[in-house]
């Protein structure tokens, strides 16, 4: 069952990626990006990584796309005078992939029985460790795919557009 449920959130996070690079209202690309988060994080909870998925879900869908839209309105790239009521069509896509994600968070916990805690307090090295050493390609990843969204971001808020 998690090797289906993998399979499935790994393609609803290629799908709201390519989604958040080609959509060209950058309101709706950073909708679509924090699609790509929230999936993913929820990956990384799946591969028992729940502190990767804790970070994903706090610092990169929460802080650095509200980060994001604040610079969109700061720029005015939200283009308000084409802004109209999205259709039905337009809410169809988003909603399938939210939908994908909650019945996908949904099997996981009905199914999670949670780990014993040791009784030993964690300090700041052994979190360093363990963050660097066991997920430092899952940080890496994350950082990659932020790096990509900057880039993103800049393109679409570029001024002399050829």
């Amino acid at each position: 069952m998690e090797t289906y449920l993998f399979y499935i959130l790994a393609a609803v996070t290629v799908i709201g990626t390519i989604l958040a690079i080609t959509e060209k209202h950058p309101v709706h690309a950073i909708v679509y990006l924090v699609t790509s988060f929230f999936s993913l994080a929820t990956i990384f909870f799946l591969l028992a990584a729940p502190l990767v998925a804790m970070f994903e879900v706090i610092i990169y869908a929460g802080a650095v796309m509200v980060l994001f839209m604040f610079v969109i309105m700061m720029l005015d790239l939200g283009r308000t005078d084409e802004a109209r009521r999205p259709v039905l069509k337009q809410w169809l896509l988003p909603i399938i992939l939210g939908g994908i994600i909650l019945a996908s968070i949904g099997t996981i916990a009905t199914g999670y029985a949670a780990a014993p805690h040791p009784s030993g307090a964690l300090t700041v090295r052994d979190f360093a460790e363990t963050l660097f050493r066991k997920y430092g390609v899952a940080v890496e990843i994350i950082s990659m795919q932020l790096l990509f969204a900057v880039v993103g971001a800049l393109y679409l808020g570029r001024k002399g557009k050829p």
